[in-house]
Formats: C-alpha cells, structure tokens, sequence
C-alpha cells in the first residue's frame, strides 16, 4: 500500500514509518516542516502527487499540562488538524487513520474501556482529541480511530526514559500510584497499526500493550529492569498536582483488536524490558 504519515517525527512516528516501509509498504513520512496540519493547503499539496491509499494521521499536540493554558492552540492541531487530514484523505481518495488516546475517558469504569463506552474527558487535551475523533467520523466514512495510552519509547520525551534519568541523577523518586492505564512500546503499537492496515480494519479499535499498571508500577519495574536502585515513593494524585485532570482507571479493552489482528500486543512488562535493553545496550550501559 501507498501510505502518507503526518507527525513522522514524532515518537510514535519514529517507529511507525519504518515498521511500515519493513511490511514492505511505500510510505511519505511528513514531519511539520513538510505539512502543517493545521494549514490545509500544505496537507493537501503533501499527498497529492503521491496518491496515498491511507492516511495515518500522527501530528498532535500532546503536552497535557500545556494544553490548559493552550486551549485555541491545542483545538487546532488535535481538533482542525484531524478535520483537514480527514479532508485531505477525503480528496485523494484514501483512507484516515487517526490515533486518539485513552484520556477522552473520565476514569470512572473499574473494568477496561471498550470501544463504545461513553466518553467524557477530563482535561483540554482529551476533549481537543475527543473533537478530532469527532471530525474524522463526520468528514469521512472510511477511517480507522486507534486509541491509545501511556506511550514510551525512543523519539520523544516518555516517562519510562525520565525516570531513569532522575534514577541515574541520584534523585529521590515520588510517583503516583493512583492512576491506573495501559503503558504501551511506541514500536509495538506501530506493528498493531501495521497490522490493522493490513487486515483494513476501519471504525475504532483500542491498541495497547496488554495488561495494566500505575504509573509507579511502571517506574519500579523500569528501574528493576535497568538495575538501578533507586529510592521509590509512592504518592497520590492530591499531593502531586498537576495542571491537568488525569483519569484515575484509563485501561483500555483490547478484544477487538485481538479479534481483527489474530491476537494481542505483548504484555507491557515484556514491553519495558525490551525497551530497556536496547536503551541501555546503546548508552553502553
């Protein structure tokens, strides 16, 4: 397939472009400087020639905080921006995939998010990406909404690489432990989409690696993992506040994607692992 990638710079990204060109697909990888989504006569101009099948639409405003104070910013990248890539998609006769995220959910549930359960999210970013979902379902018929959660992984800043970080800076380490979700490997969630491209799955599908975590059973299994010993706290979310609202239960039910796919992510420990080794292989550590 002829594929189109915005956001191709980004840690998401970074790992999809080259899964993709790996599945044996032609793939355009657009970073900002190539097609600013929020300008739609640049998207357009950026596929046009290349006549893409799909659309995978990556670019996104994800600083959650910022996004408080960001609020006209982050409607046009994570809300327009969606809209015109739809559009785009529309135009060229191709499909749209967008990935969404776990935070359009209020964190209410006690069992994992399916696909249909109603959402309401807590803070800008999640409503701004909520309204993108919105604007691809409207624009275009033939789109597939990937949601996501937790990502980490090499390209961008993540939480699994600041905590080793802080760690190896011999910084003493509070983490929340009231905040539950789906840590997820930036590169397995690439071969998830690959995947289901590959199957032509539309509608929308949750991908996660599978199994769940807090946020400090992430960070203790990090440092475990890197052999680190650091000193680990936990915390709760009243004594770490945050500019942003986080959901406090955001896992995401992953049997439709097992079904489309032929099975699931691997489990998210096995994931930090496998990133971690290779993180430390390449600093020589």
């Amino acid at each position: 397939m002829r594929i189109a990638v915005t956001g191709a710079g980004g840690l998401l990204g970074t790992a999809l472009v080259p899964a993709l060109e790996s599945a044996g697909h032609a793939v355009r990888a657009l970073r900002h400087a190539d097609a600013d989504v929020t300008r739609p006569e640049e998207l357009r101009r950026a596929i046009g020639d290349f006549r893409p099948e799909w659309l995978v639409h990556l670019a996104a405003f994800t600083r959650v905080d910022e996004c408080e104070t960001r609020r006209d910013h982050a409607f046009a990248v994570n809300a327009e921006g969606a809209r015109n890539a739809a559009s785009a998609a529309r135009e060229a006769g191709a499909g749209l995939l967008v990935v969404s995220t776990d935070y359009v959910f209020d964190g209410r549930a006690r069992a994992p998010y399916r696909e249909d359960d109603p959402v309401a999210p807590l803070s800008v970013y999640g409503e701004s990406k909520l309204a993108g979902e919105r604007a691809v379902r409207e624009v275009l018929k033939h789109h597939l909404i990937v949601r996501s959660a937790w990502l980490f992984g090499a390209g961008g800043p993540n939480f699994v690489d600041t905590i080793l970080a802080r760690a190896r800076a011999g910084e003493a380490l509070r983490v929340v432990d009231d905040q539950r979700g789906s840590p997820t490997l930036a590169a397995d969630l690439a071969r998830g989409i690959t995947r289901l491209l590959e199957v032509g799955a539309t509608g929308t599908v949750h991908c996660t690696n599978a199994g769940e975590a807090s946020w400090h059973e992430l960070a203790a299994h990090a440092l475990k993992t890197a052999g680190l010993p650091a000193r680990l706290e936990r915390t709760d979310s009243a004594s770490y506040p945050r500019p942003a609202r986080r959901p406090a239960y955001s896992v995401l039910n992953n049997e439709r994607y097992a079904r489309l796919a032929g099975g699931m992510l691997p489990g998210w420990r096995d994931a930090v692992e496998r990133y971690v080794g290779v993180s430390a292989g390449a600093s020589g550590r």
